[in-house]
C-alpha cells in the first residue's frame, strides 16, 4: 500500500482541464468555451481556479468529454472541503 500525501491540496477541476485535458485535445480556451456553450471568461475563470465548478458546468463538461458530472463535482467538493 502506498502512502498518500495527506497535506497535499486537492486538484481543482480547472487545473486538470488546463494542464491535462485541453492540451491533449489540442483545444484553446475559446474553442472549449464555444463547444460548452459558455463565455470564454467563464472558462478562463474556471481554468485559472478563480471560479468553482458549478453543477451546470460539470454537466456541460461531462457531455463534451464523455465523462460524468459526478466525477467533476467530486473533484470540486474535495477542493471545497
Amino acid at each position: 500500500m502506498t502512502m498518500r500525501n495527506l497535506k497535499r491540496r486537492p486538484t481543482h477541476p480547472g487545473a486538470l482541464l488546463r494542464e491535462d485535458v485541453l492540451p491533449v485535445l489540442d483545444m484553446t480556451q475559446t474553442e472549449f468555451a464555444r463547444r460548452l456553450g459558455v463565455s470564454r471568461l467563464s472558462v478562463s475563470d474556471l481554468l485559472h481556479e478563480k471560479r468553482a465548478l458549478s453543477p451546470d458546468m460539470a454537466a456541460r463538461i461531462a457531455r463534451l468529454l464523455d465523462t460524468t458530472p459526478e466525477s467533476w463535482l467530486r473533484m470540486q467538493t474535495a477542493v471545497d472541503l
